[in-house]
């Protein structure tokens, strides 16, 4: 049976597997003011940033290697402490495999009900 989950609570993925909310990603074609370009991605993002909640714009070149879900999707991305564990121990969908976007960061990308999720491990500092 499944779980049903009531409208006063938390998600599974912060309540039970401890993931935190990082950002929300937005796909656009409208440029946006103060864009960073990432070309090994062909890619601009803005908003970030300066945004107290997190909402980053993403607007893609007509040839950019990022999945084309995410070219149209808006998604949810989550810290995790360990994306290999998060990857090996759940049934997930991966769209995006683990990679380094920059230096100290790891990211692997699922769909959950037509719905991009990013994973971003941050290199611990010991």
């Amino acid at each position: 049976m499944q779980n049903i989950r009531l409208d006063n609570q938390l998600a599974k993925c912060i309540e039970e597997w401890d993931w935190k909310y990082h950002h929300l990603g937005i796909p656009t074609k409208k440029k946006m003011p103060d864009e960073k370009y990432i070309p090994r991605f062909k890619l601009y993002v803005s908003g970030f940033p300066t945004s107290p909640f997190g909402v980053e714009w993403m607007r893609f070149e007509a040839d950019s290697p990022i999945h084309p879900l995410i070219q149209l999707v808006p998604h949810l991305a989550f810290e995790v402490n360990d994306l290999e564990y998060e990857l090996a121990n759940r049934k997930f969908d991966i769209i995006t495999e683990p990679n380094p976007p920059s230096d100290g960061v790891r990211v692997a990308i699922i769909v959950h009900n037509g719905v991009p999720i990013e994973m971003i491990e941050f290199e611990k500092n010991t």
